[in-house]
């Protein structure tokens, strides 16, 4: 079993409670627009982080994240990308590959809203863990704590922050 830390959109913002969120996690995955890569220095020093570069990222983010990153966790197919829509509405860059190849699990940053739902037509679950920083028009930073257990997404849940 694999507790993840799911996050995005810190825009360079990191604090101690997320630190302590990350701590307990055996990984962390951010989706995009890191902002200052000091925020990813500070997580990779906790645990395995696992990230792509958003939209606001510099040269230097693009260097060391991909845009796309499609790997194996345990028996999950899992895909972050930073700008990937969602479920009937996908990016145009990430469509074709969506629904030829699906993962099991697309995970994306970008808008700032925080959704999880299934992908009917695909069979993939859809994350968003809307933004943990405090740039941008969300009232509530969000971040997502889940499992992986074999091929099993479990124990989902939802942490929540003020501005």
């Amino acid at each position: 079993m694999t507790k993840i830390l799911l996050l995005s959109d810190t825009h360079s913002y990191i604090d101690d409670r997320i630190l302590e969120y990350a701590s307990g996690a055996d990984e962390v995955w951010h989706a995009g627009d890191i902002g200052d890569l000091k925020v990813t220095d500070q997580l990779k020093a906790l645990k395995p982080l696992r990230a792509v570069y958003g939209n606001i990222d510099d040269a230097e983010a693009r260097a060391e994240f991909p845009e796309h990153n499609r790997f194996m966790c345990e028996g999950v197919d899992v895909w972050i990308t930073h700008i990937g829509g969602n479920p009937g509405r996908y990016n145009q860059r990430v469509r074709e590959e969506i629904y030829r190849n699906p993962p099991k699990l697309f995970i994306c940053g970008h808008s700032h809203i925080l959704k999880v739902m299934p992908d009917k037509k695909t069979g993939l679950l859809h994350m968003n863990p809307g933004a943990i920083g405090k740039h941008g028009f969300h009232k509530v930073r969000t971040m997502l704590r889940f499992e992986i257990d074999g091929e099993k997404i479990q124990n989902l849940e939802v942490i929540e922050m003020k501005r």
